[in-house]
């Protein structure tokens, strides 16, 4: 199957309040967003042609937008209006929608915050990250060698697009060494999350995940944990080091992107795809596309 890139796909974009053909999207290459990492981003699904979970989307973006100092030319409102509208217009009835925010081209320096802010939004058809198959089979991982910086040293709970340039490097790593994707620790040695989504871990029927204090809080984490709540599945967050795997018997990850992914492997320590994740996949997809 022939993969089209992204600038040349077919449609429209909205950016900064008019709908552009998609191919004619550009922005100046001396940008502040693209120099120096003053851009926000979302990801967020589309199913059945319902978006699912807009308004904490939208609600994440403007808060990430404003730990960087960027100040959205719109309010909140008009823009879950727009990214409606887009998807209708671009006719995606199952696929994925990137909201992004970043800072203009009127200052090439550090200090920019009266420079302009842009937004844009795109709208396309995406299947699942990972294919149906890979799912069953599930996911191999490896530790990285990057960990996950402190809330002092990066603006940790911010959808900040600098944020992800350790998770590329990470990726890119296990990839060559013929893995999935990475798991990354934060900088006290506690195990953080993969790459680009959250992690659970599941051990005599209970629920584990890791305490979000130094990475995203995703969407997605927190609709699989009022699920596990509703399913009466006894759930822990907490602070776990590296070793906490040797007992586990199923790992998963959860995100926009992934939805519910099992994992069976993390470098040495195996797991199953049991029943649990087996369940918590069915209840999700039933909630998403129910």
């Amino acid at each position: 199957m022939q993969i089209i890139p992204f600038d040349k796909k077919e449609g429209h974009i909205w950016i900064n309040g008019e709908y552009v053909e998609w191919q004619d999207c550009k922005t100046h290459v001396l940008n502040h967003g693209l120099h120096y990492g003053s851009c926000v981003f979302e990801g967020i699904r589309i199913y059945n042609g319902k978006i699912f979970k807009l308004d904490e989307h939208i609600e994440r973006l403007f808060k990430s937008a404003e730990l960087l100092d960027l100040k959205i030319p719109f309010n909140l409102e008009k823009i879950k209006q727009v990214t409606y509208e887009l998807t209708k217009k671009q006719k995606v009835n199952d696929g994925y929608i990137r909201p992004v925010v970043w800072r203009g081209s009127e200052k090439m320096a550090i200090s920019a915050i009266d420079a302009s802010t842009h937004i844009a939004i795109a709208a396309w058809p995406w299947p699942s990250y990972f294919s149906p198959e890979k799912i069953l089979e599930g996911i191999r991982l490896t530790k990285s060698n990057w960990v996950r910086p402190s809330p002092d040293s990066a603006p940790t709970n911010s959808k900040a697009a600098g944020l992800y340039m350790i998770c590329s490097l990470s990726k890119h790593e296990a990839e060559r060494k013929g893995f999935d994707d990475a798991l990354m620790l934060d900088y006290r040695g506690f195990i953080a999350e993969a790459t680009g989504a959250n992690i659970f871990f599941i051990k005599q029927q209970k629920l584990f995940t890791p305490i979000p204090d130094c990475f995203l809080d995703g969407i997605t984490r927190k609709t699989v944990i009022e699920i596990a709540k509703k399913l009466r599945i006894e759930i822990e967050e907490g602070h776990f080091n590296y070793e906490f795997l040797e007992s586990c018997e199923e790992v998963f990850l959860t995100g926009t992107a992934v939805e519910i992914t099992p994992v069976t492997s993390i470098d040495k320590y195996e797991f199953k795809v049991g029943e649990i994740t087996k369940l918590l996949i069915k209840e999700f997809n039933r909630v998403v596309k129910g």
